[in-house]
């Protein structure tokens, strides 16, 4: 599977995981309302797939260019890394306002979640490889499927 579809299937299920991780964490770490900690899943989850869309479609294009192909360990760590490196950045305001606490607690609370989901995007990327394949710019003879 390639394209948009490989990508909607991927958002989906990452994200449908992603919100009902997230709404039970931030309601346990904020001790705020499960239906509030839901709706700022909800909104991080629309924030995290925008980003998501443009990180990894600039990702993609600097992966095609590499003169070695394939996802090698390394490479999928810089991938997660910097993916949650820079929704980091977006979400520790977002937090702050949504749950009315100090900068430095929100950045606690994300680096928390972003340590699990840094294993959580690295497990979740390999599975997902392995059940519908290597996108074309990570095959290391792009005209095998």
């Amino acid at each position: 599977m390639q394209g948009y579809k490989r990508k909607i299937v991927y958002v989906g299920v990452f994200e449908t995981i992603a919100i009902a991780i997230c709404s039970l964490s931030l309601s346990t770490l904020s001790n705020s309302s499960l239906a509030s900690a839901t709706i700022l899943s909800m909104i991080t989850s629309t924030i995290a797939v925008t980003w998501n869309y443009f990180f990894t479609s600039v990702f993609e294009a600097w992966e095609s260019r590499q003169a070695r192909h394939g996802r090698s360990i390394t490479r999928r760590i810089g991938h997660a890394v910097g993916f949650e490196s820079g929704l980091l950045i977006i979400l520790v305001p977002t937090i702050t306002w949504w749950l009315n606490v100090s900068l430095g607690q929100a950045f606690a609370m994300n680096l928390g979640l972003a340590a699990f989901f840094l294993c959580y995007t690295f497990i979740f990327n390999w599975a997902f490889d392995r059940v519908f394949g290597l996108t074309v710019s990570a095959r290391a003879d792009p005209t095998r499927p």
